[in-house]
């Protein structure tokens, strides 16, 4: 169950660092006008998403008990990322506060999940 648990947890920290990566390498692109929400982000946040609950799961399986606010919270944060993702993804460019919002919501998510 341990190697389970390590591979859901590399997966999760990968699926962070694809959101930043990816809104990162975009922002350049926003004093062009051609900046856009690529889909890396927007599958970044669900993977970040399936192995976060996969973890809660596991945590509650093996008898732990997870700070459910703590859960809860890091879960609204991510569910407001896969939104903006997935309103402004068809747009064929975005602003910069767009991409801010969504570096600065995967930001605040690993600060909860350090910091709390």
């Amino acid at each position: 169950m341990e190697i389970i648990r390590n591979i859901l947890l590399i997966l999760h920290i990968v699926g962070f660092a694809g959101v930043a990566g990816a809104t990162i390498a975009q922002l350049p692109k926003v004093k062009e006008g051609v900046a856009k929400v690529s889909g890396g982000i927007l599958h970044s946040a669900w993977l970040m998403l399936a192995t976060g609950l996969g973890l809660v799961g596991m945590m509650y399986a093996l008898g732990g008990a997870p700070n459910n606010m703590k859960i809860g919270v890091k879960t609204v944060v991510l569910l407001a990322i896969i939104v903006l993702a997935l309103v402004f993804k068809k747009k064929e460019n975005v602003s910069g506060g767009v991409l801010g919002a969504i570096l600065g919501l995967s930001v605040l998510n690993v600060a909860l999940a350090v910091a709390w």
